[in-house]
């Protein structure tokens, strides 16, 4: 299995300082600083990208859990939010959450949120965020 890189580069203090960041594909590239990540700068920041990979990885990892069951979705559409919070030890990434809407021909609700339910737990990047809260509302949206 491939080992996907990325860096980072931080200038300066931390409220005054600046960063960037880049993936190898130079598909993703980014500037951050203090105000993009703890308020309403322009910018990405961490957790921004954590969402996305959340997002993405939960997408495709539920289209093989319905796949696998006998019903492939036509479109899994997935929104993240990655929430960061002052802790007294210091900031911490408190929650995700995910609202993914569906597709799916065939299935009922039932077995749909079960699949969902294990795709939060089992898809790659859930199990990189272990610590952090992973908040469902999966829907399955009717095929008419």
């Amino acid at each position: 299995m491939p080992t996907r890189n990325a860096s980072a580069v931080w200038e300066g203090g931390l409220q005054q300082g600046k960063g960037r960041f880049a993936g190898e594909s130079g598909a993703i590239s980014g500037s951050y600083s203090f105000g993009s990540r703890f308020g309403d700068a322009g910018g990405t920041n961490p957790e921004e990208l954590l969402a996305a990979a959340e997002a993405a990885c939960f997408s495709m990892a539920l289209a093989v859990g319905l796949e696998q069951a006998g019903h492939t979705a036509t479109r899994v559409e997935t929104k993240a939010a990655c929430t960061v919070e002052k802790q007294p030890d210091g900031f911490r990434i408190t929650t995700m959450k995910l609202q993914s809407r569906v597709v799916a021909p065939g299935i009922d609700d039932a077995q749909f949120q079960q699949i969902a339910t294990a795709t939060k737990a089992g898809c790659p990047v859930s199990k990189a965020l272990a610590g952090v809260d992973i908040q469902l509302e999966a829907t399955l949206e009717s095929t008419s």
